[in-house]
């Protein structure tokens, strides 16, 4: 039986704290101390601008991003600008690709078909609220079904880091945000096709919420990577046993 996945619910969390939070339980998943694991958030507006990312794929002026309390931030994930802020569901997976994982024929799983999985997860739950949803080649994250005249859109969001096989950063799903937050950018650098969000494609009522979003992605995590789902309440309860193994 594979080890089990740790879900741990932060809520809503300034980015540079979120990124503090990462790399503590990144740290711990390197050592061995504790298992792999979800975090799931949710972040003030934030603008964040991958590896690949070009400052001309922000739209909006420093004294506009001011005027909206809106952060900039450089990240290590891979891919271009992306925006984060409330009513959307930010999930930061940590996992050892050398482990027991879906798909792995080698010494570990390779980054594509992790974030291949990710998406699947993502699928899953927009599935779980009525909202068909699809991948499209060499554009990564989960899109809307094209139809007639109605093109695409982009409902999440998949950006991740890779380092000694650990892997950090993640997805962002949109579940209620304020779509005209996107404004500001050129969301992902793909300038033919817009966002859209859980809110505004789910035919069910009532819409969605964030809580419930959450849970249907933990099931899915669970569904896709063949694990059961075990959640922390706190981050002192997650490293606990790091903290235990690792007293003299």
């Amino acid at each position: 039986m594979p080890n089990p996945l740790n879900l741990l619910h932060l809520g809503r969390i300034r980015y540079p704290e979120g990124l503090r939070l990462q790399a503590e339980v990144v740290a711990a998943r390197k050592a061995g101390l504790i298992a792999d694991t979800l975090l799931l958030l949710e972040h003030p507006p934030v603008l964040t601008l991958g590896r690949n990312a070009s400052r001309a794929n922000i739209l909006a002026t420093d004294t506009e991003l001011a005027a909206k309390h809106v952060e900039v931030h450089e990240t290590r994930r891979g891919g271009d600008v992306t925006y984060h802020g409330p009513g959307q569901l930010v999930g930061y997976p940590i996992f050892d690709l050398r482990g027991d994982l879906p798909g792995k024929r080698g010494p570990h799983l390779g980054p594509v078909d992790f974030v291949r999985l990710i998406e699947e997860a993502l699928i899953f739950t927009c599935k779980d609220f009525g909202v068909p949803s699809q991948r499209i080649c060499k554009r990564t994250g989960v899109w809307t079904l094209a139809g007639g005249e109605v093109h695409e859109k982009k409902i999440a969001a998949i950006g991740i880091h890779v380092s000694q096989c650990v892997t950090s950063h993640g997805f962002a799903l949109n579940v209620s945000p304020d779509l005209r937050d996107f404004s500001l950018i050129v969301p992902c650098g793909i300038s033919d096709r817009t966002v859209t969000s859980l809110e505004l494609e789910s035919p069910q009522s009532p819409l969605p919420t964030l809580t419930q979003a959450a849970s249907s992605v933990a099931a899915n995590f669970g569904r896709v990577f063949q694990r059961q789902v075990l959640a922390v309440e706190t981050l002192e309860e997650l490293l606990a046993p790091a903290a235990v193994i690792s007293t003299p």
